[in-house]
């Protein structure tokens, strides 16, 4: 078991996501920065599918009853003991303390076996849009550590590179018809807004103006979706974002690169790049 002796502004329990529901109006969740999550169990020899430790803004204290392997990835933050990118060996009775990232946003803890809280409709994802899987994780939450299957073959791994001023690949649509012009994307850069969670990214900058009035009927929704409220400025959906809109989709990033888009912190300033001729 682990204990949890600190949370931190904001820890959850996040695998790869709940698929296959979103036709239920079940978000997909899952980590939002699924390259990260996945690295931590390659380092530890789980399967990339494992559920782990999401940390937003650090800052959590965990005492492992057992001895542990553990690897810790994402936003760079100091770990006692231990270090980043890498395979760590946890003795029984020790706290794993985490500082505060430097750069980017969530870090990830993977354990060796995986966190082994019950399934629900087939992830152990924690969901702050539909309160589905495990609450947020407070003192005093105790979690179950799986049977390790995997070995260990990796010393070291690289991690997140921090980025200052990010730019994000995108694809027009697919209702770009509805915006007199999509030119502000890329005119300068946005500024990431203090309302941006796990729903999304929320930006500040250039608005698009739009060419039609009214809304859309609701229509299903990606992760990684460019949605334009009235007031022309975008928000860019995350992992815990809304199966269905009504507000207009004006383009949609680059799967690659919906990962660096969860790790902007508020404050940070970021510009999309158009691909595939738009």
């Amino acid at each position: 078991m682990i204990e949890v002796v600190r949370s931190g502004p904001l820890a959850t329990v996040q695998d790869l996501g709940r698929a296959g529901y979103a036709h239920l109006g079940v978000p997909f969740s899952g980590a939002a920065d699924r390259a990260s999550l996945c690295l931590a169990n390659r380092l530890v020899g789980n399967a990339e599918d494992v559920a782990g430790l999401e940390l937003t803004f650090g800052g959590a204290a965990l005492r492992f009853a057992s001895a542990a392997w553990i690897a810790v990835t994402g936003a760079p933050l100091s770990v006692r003991p231990g270090t980043m990118n890498a395979p760590c060996h946890v003795p029984a009775g020790a706290v794993v303390e985490f500082g505060t990232p430097s750069s980017a946003v969530r870090t990830y803890l993977a354990v060796r076996g995986g966190i082994d809280v019950p399934p629900v409709l087939g992830s152990r994802s924690t969901d702050v849009l539909s309160g589905l899987g495990p609450a947020p994780l407070s003192a005093g939450d105790r979690l179950p550590v799986g049977r390790a299957t995997g070995l260990i073959t990796v010393d070291v791994a690289p991690g997140l590179e921090p980025e200052e001023e990010p730019v994000l690949r995108i694809a027009a649509g697919p209702r770009d018809d509805w915006f007199e012009t999509l030119a502000p994307l890329t005119r300068a850069a946005y500024e990431v807004t203090a309302q941006s969670n796990r729903v999304g990214v929320r930006l500040d900058g250039p608005a698009l103006v739009r060419r039609r009035q009214g809304e859309l009927p609701s229509e299903g929704m990606v992760t990684g979706s460019v949605q334009v409220p009235p007031n022309g400025l975008p928000i860019v959906f995350l992992a815990d974002h809304p199966t269905t809109g009504g507000y207009p989709v004006a383009a949609v990033l680059v799967a690659e690169d919906i990962p660096r888009a969860a790790q902007l912190r508020p404050g940070q300033r970021a510009r999309f790049r158009f691909v595939g001729g738009s």
